[in-house]
């Protein structure tokens, strides 16, 4: 059922079994599995998952490789709907830890916004990252290319890069070390590019003009293309560089502040899960992004598949064995 703020008051006095926060591949996957489980859920989405704005997946076991991370979504999402799950546009405030519940309070509507509290079971936390893009001024033309040719994720999209030339957007030094040389691996035509937010140290620069990737530390004004597939750069001196494609890696924002006031597991901005995606805390599961392990869609869905199935098994032990009541003795 498709909440709102017009009917989503009938379910404030219901305890769902549990409660998903986030409705991209892994949300919309665990979704699945706790309905056909017969157990009543609701995924509560803010909008625009990760893997909304990428243009083709390319490593979804299946899929054909052009199929945009959208299709994907509303075909999980039609899925999803077919079981009688419920389903609320909104964006997770606060979760409260009552004991035997969760206190999940939601903002409804982002115009007239009115607040709701829904309780659960058990939570799934499948609300991801946000990544960070290159900060020109008015975000100029990024979208045109972001998910494009202008990528965010080497495991994801390393092949299309094989051996074009590469520009390597960086928001630290350490994204530089981290990413540049194992970039390499699919191409070695790489320029890097600062736009003027950190300074490189002598040693790295050294590496890298060893290695021939050209550092570029002017700040960038545009990207330069059309029907979204960039072309290059202008620099705010006037000067063009051309390039083929481009990998961002100027960090990102895990969305999970809601979870603050619970004391979980990190490890960095990574919570911790077991092999079921279970947190440090019994009845919480992180899965996709959230989790430390490989962000990748098809990983999220599986993540998904996980938690749903621990949550079902446990709620199935309590309950016990349906009896056949006719066939009972008298």
């Amino acid at each position: 059922m498709q909440l709102s703020k017009s009917n989503f008051q009938e379910k404030l006095n219901q305890v769902y079994d549990a409660i998903v926060i986030g409705g991209g591949a892994g949300g919309l996957s665990s979704g699945i599995y706790l309905q056909r489980y017969r157990l009543n859920s609701l995924i509560i989405d803010k909008g625009k998952a990760r893997s909304f704005w990428m243009q083709e997946l390319h490593n979804y076991l299946g899929l054909p490789p052009d199929t945009p991370g959208r299709v994907l979504l509303q075909r999980g999402k039609e899925h999803y709907d077919s079981l009688n799950g419920d389903f609320l546009n909104g964006f997770v405030e606060e979760v409260i830890d009552e004991g035997e519940t969760f206190a999940v309070r939601v903002k409804v509507g982002r115009q007239n916004s009115i607040e709701a509290i829904f309780r659960a079971k058990y939570l799934i936390a499948a609300s991801g990252i946000i990544d960070y893009l290159p900060p020109l001024d008015d975000m100029r033309n990024v979208y045109q290319y972001a998910g494009y040719n202008l990528h965010v994720c080497m495991v994801c999209d390393g092949y299309e890069m094989t051996d074009k030339k590469c520009g390597f957007f960086a928001g630290s030094e350490a994204a530089i070390e981290e990413m540049v040389f194992n970039l390499s691996w699919f191409t070695p035509y790489i320029i890097i590019f600062t736009h003027g937010v950190f300074s490189v140290s002598e040693s790295l620069k050294t590496k890298l003009r060893e290695h021939g990737y050209p550092l570029i530390e002017t700040p960038i004004k545009q990207f330069l293309g059309q029907r979204h597939q960039m072309t290059g750069v202008e620099l705010a001196d006037g000067s063009v560089i051309e390039l083929e494609t481009g990998l961002i890696s100027m960090g990102s924002r895990y969305h999970n502040t809601y979870l603050k006031e619970i004391n979980l597991e990190l490890k960095g901005g990574n919570l911790v899960t077991d092999k079921m995606c279970r947190t440090s805390h019994p009845r919480i599961f992180a899965i996709g992004d959230l989790k430390v392990g490989l962000n990748q869609v098809i990983i999220a869905a599986g993540d998904g598949a996980l938690a749903a199935t621990a949550i079902w098994r446990e709620i199935r032990r309590v309950a016990g064995a349906r009896p056949w009541v006719e066939n009972l003795p008298i």
